[in-house]
């Protein structure tokens, strides 16, 4: 079965890995499911925990499920207004792309939010020191073809039905506040911007929020489970060696695809280290090699995924039904 992948892409996107990281996931009753770093929510859309806190300094994306929670924006209102800013981005090219850029970094929207996301160059989401959205556009003036529309409203269909039915808490948070709410019969997840790689993904992240980071992490009282990047063709995070490999941590390896680069040669596998504070195990021995195929053979990229798209959107509310 391939995992749900949300309508919001990020940097890093976990959307193969859900698997390894719920094999790591203990059961404990009652606790709530925490990420400090819930970015396009792809990890609890999968193993969709009953209770969740899901938090991230983004406060475009808390926007966004919010509003997809109480239903301020559904599929239909998702296709319709894709529809008509796809028809005039056709017409008149990437004006209207800077045009929407502009409205949104003025009055943000979660509509105008997900047009951008999808329409920006290779899919990044980044934004300058004044927290303005900067990516320019892909330079595809037919980006909304029908069937693409289509493929974004069914994810955005799918997602909300999830959120009907379970209790999940969006917060705009610093990680710092987030992992203070933590008690003992929760579960934390930290999936925090690679150091060096996405440290424009909405605030800057630098090695002293690595430090701090891995100091709350190891106050917590309850279970939590790290993932950060290992090593790729070019060089290993130093930081596994300083703050993971004394203490009774667990270190686990997964390798994937890193999907984000303007071009293929830029696109290199990466091995994930999936660290916890309890024993568990996907796969203990070390990568030989970035080139070798690891556990997993992974790709972030949705493309790869939803290559099957069938023209006809999933019920979710009135509003979708009206497509």
């Amino acid at each position: 079965m391939a995992p749900i992948v949300p309508p919001i892409k990020c940097q890093g996107i976990k959307t193969r890995i859900v698997r390894a990281i719920e094999s790591l996931q203990p059961q404990v009753a009652g606790g709530r499911w925490i990420e400090p770093f819930c970015g396009s929510c792809v990890v609890p859309f999968n193993l969709r925990p009953e209770r969740a806190f899901l938090c991230d300094s983004n406060r475009h994306i808390i926007r966004f499920y919010c509003d997809l929670q109480s239903g301020q924006i559904t599929a239909g209102s998702v296709r319709e207004y894709l529809m008509e800013q796809g028809a005039r981005l056709k017409q008149s090219g990437e004006s209207v792309y800077y045009e929407i850029r502009e409205q949104f970094n003025e009055t943000p929207s979660s509509l105008s939010f997900v047009f951008l996301n999808r329409a920006c160059f290779n899919g990044v989401m980044r934004f300058n020191r004044k927290g303005k959205f900067n990516v320019p556009f892909c330079r595809k003036p037919e980006r909304f073809a029908r069937a693409y529309i289509t493929k974004i409203a069914n994810q955005v269909a799918q997602c909300a039905r999830i959120l009907r039915s379970v209790d999940w808490v969006f917060q705009a948070s610093d990680f710092r506040n987030t992992l203070e709410q933590a008690v003992a019969d929760d579960f934390v997840y930290a999936d925090p911007p690679y150091a060096g790689r996405h440290v424009d993904y909405y605030n800057s992240w630098a090695e002293e929020d690595e430090k701090d980071l891995a100091e709350d992490l190891k106050k917590l009282p309850c279970r939590f489970v790290l993932s950060t990047w290992y090593q790729n063709k070019y060089r290993t995070n130093p930081r596994i060696e300083s703050e993971w490999s004394t203490g009774d941590f667990t270190i686990n390896h997964v390798e994937h695809f890193y999907h984000v680069g303007p071009t293929e040669d830029l696109r290199n596998s990466m091995v994930e280290a999936l660290i916890s504070n309890f024993a568990g195990a996907i796969e203990h021995k070390r990568p030989k090699s970035t080139t070798q195929p690891g556990l997993f053979d992974l790709f972030d990229d949705d493309s790869v995924l939803n290559n099957r798209i069938v023209d006809k959107v999933e019920p979710d509310t009135d509003a979708a039904r009206r497509i």
